[in-house]
């Protein structure tokens, strides 16, 4: 399994941007599907951002659309989530994901490895 390791949560205001990131071990990052998921306090883990394994594909959630970016770097063993025009309700514990998923909506079954999770509070 592949071990993953999350950064760059924090404290932002509402409309400001925040960009995580997920560092991946291991040789073969490149044969696995990433993807952000996160937990609001009293709610289930939710889905957030997926991209397949070369990036041709890639799923959002329909309320981070058009606002949050997941990206992956092969060269870094690395994928990142730009979250932009932030918002009270993008308050959760965010967690980076590995697994495999191609040509269709991921689901949490997908994924087999999670990092421990890093917290991304906004502010109103």
């Amino acid at each position: 399994q592949v071990q993953l390791v999350e950064s760059g949560g924090g404290l932002a205001q509402a409309g400001a941007s925040l960009r995580l990131s997920c560092a991946a071990s291991g040789r073969t990052f490149v044969t696995y599907a990433m993807g952000w998921f996160r937990q609001a306090p009293g709610k289930e883990r939710e889905f957030v951002a997926g991209i397949s394994t070369t990036g041709t594909y890639i799923y959002y959630t329909n309320s981070v659309k058009g606002r949050f970016t997941i990206s992956r770097d092969s060269t870094k063993n690395a994928v990142y989530l730009q979250m932009d025009s932030l918002k009270p309700e993008d308050t959760a514990v965010y967690y980076c994901a590995a697994g495999w998923f191609g040509r269709r909506y991921p689901v949490t079954a997908d994924f087999g490895s999670w990092g421990q999770g890093t917290q991304v509070t906004v502010s109103s």
